[in-house]
């Protein structure tokens, strides 16, 4: 599982795209304190019937996020849908801080929605939004709505709609075959970008979350490419002779860090202009320097290397300099990912066979470890910054799991069959 000696095992096959299975979603631990919530089902025109489909989503995504507590369905003493039907003093004797109302009006296969946020405590409308979806876009239009709840209620911008990236791996009759997938960040609608007989590892984001790297092993080479997730047109980016590993894409889109060993067999980190396909070596040492990562404003690049006997961190200027040590506490600290705040950066931190996730905050240098199993790799921050997808290792099972950076909240995520890794949140699309 060691992540220096790890980029070194890549392979992979370009085959068809079978159907892919939804991932379910455990919410193992939440914070004390979530705010309790009511989503009244809205209101159908031209029905006697309440919508539940976009208000079920809508509780599911507030519930993983772990910050509410919604109020089940049969607990609901009401169900007003416009804000003059609303009773504050009916909520506050359930002790609902929150509420949820809306409408649902269908015309031509669209569904225009209307939904007012209000604040129980303080008996006050908060906000009041519309929304327009067609039926294809539904479930994605629902995930839209829990954001603006989760940011007027909260003061953060949410994530349930944006996605994740993983890789799959089944055992069958004819042997292992590999999957890279993306789905909706609550596992729902996963569609297959690769499909594999051969290992597959590093799926990276494109900054706009419209495209994804990886490293592949066609020709029995490493090779790196860019796959446009609309079209599945993709291009060749990196063919060198030895090693071509860990793509990480620049904030702006404009570079790409790479880790190449060229003909020497070492590996060091490069960076790329993606227009150019142009060239220059960021590190230039013996030891093994991989898994680079950029900060927010492009100015530095974090990256893991042995050169000081163990995996540890690292942090370089974008143009180059002398690096500087970010880990000392433990002897193995690996697979940097950086906050979009750029303040926070989460990693694996090992102590003798035990390997979990932990914060290492820039500013103070101090350390916090967030999970509690054994074998946690690949971490990867929401893009708003509240929660850390990881995979690890859950009874002989790979499996993903989230944990927000408090440690608070934790989450899990798993195949029915099969095993999951190397997980990567979406930017926001632009």
């Amino acid at each position: 599982m060691r992540r220096c000696g790890a980029i070194f095992l890549m392979s992979w096959l370009m085959l068809v795209r079978p159907a892919a299975a939804d991932l379910t979603i455990e919410i193992t631990q939440g914070v004390d304190g979530a705010l309790p919530i009511a989503v009244v089902p809205f209101a159908l025109s031209g029905s006697t019937e309440a919508d539940t489909f976009v208000t079920s989503i809508i509780n599911a995504d507030l519930a993983r996020s772990g910050r509410f507590t919604p109020l089940p369905g049969r607990d609901l003493l009401a169900q007003p849908h416009r804000a003059s039907d609303v009773d504050y003093r009916t909520w506050r004797t359930i002790n609902v801080e929150g509420l949820v109302v809306g409408r649902i009006r269908v015309e031509a296969g669209v569904y225009n929605i209307q939904f007012e946020l209000f604040d129980i405590v303080r008996g006050v409308q908060m906000k009041g939004y519309t929304v327009k979806a067609a039926t294809r876009d539904l479930r994605q239009t629902a995930h839209q709505i829990s954001d603006l709840i989760y940011e007027a209620y909260l003061g953060e911008k949410g994530a349930f709609a944006t996605h994740i990236a993983y890789v799959t791996e089944i055992r069958g009759k004819q042997g292992k075959r590999y999957s890279l997938q993306v789905a909706d960040a609550d596992g729902f609608n996963p569609k297959t970008v690769l499909d594999s007989v051969q290992p597959l590892m590093s799926p990276a984001w494109s900054p706009d979350g419209k495209k994804l790297a990886y490293v592949s092993f066609e020709n029995q080479r490493p090779n790196i490419y860019i796959q446009e997730l609309a079209t599945g047109t993709r291009s060749l980016v990196s063919s060198f002779p030895g090693l071509n590993g860990a793509p990480a894409w620049s904030p702006d889109g404009k570079r790409m860090a790479l880790v190449l060993s060229q003909t020497s067999g070492n590996a060091d980190i490069y960076i790329m202009n993606l227009e150019t396909r142009q060239l220059s070596r960021l590190t230039d040492n013996y030891a093994i320097d991989t898994e680079p990562v950029w900060t927010p404003d492009g100015a530095a690049v974090l990256f893991t290397s042995d050169r000081g006997g163990g995996p540890q961190l690292y942090r370089v200027a974008s143009s180059g300099g002398t690096p500087e040590r970010l880990t000392f506490d433990g002897s193995y600290n690996a697979r940097a990912a950086i906050a979009p705040n750029g303040r926070t950066v989460a990693f694996v931190h090992g102590e003798g066979n035990v390997y979990r996730i932990a914060v290492l905050d820039l500013e103070t240098g101090s350390v916090q470890v967030l999970t509690d199993s054994r074998l946690d790799e690949s971490p990867s921050f929401a893009p708003n910054g509240s929660m850390i997808l990881y995979a690890t290792n859950d009874k002989g099972r790979g499996v993903m799991c989230a944990v927000s950076v408090d440690g608070k909240v934790r989450q899990r995520l798993a195949l029915q069959e099969g095993d999951t890794r190397e997980p990567a949140w979406s930017p926001y699309k632009k």
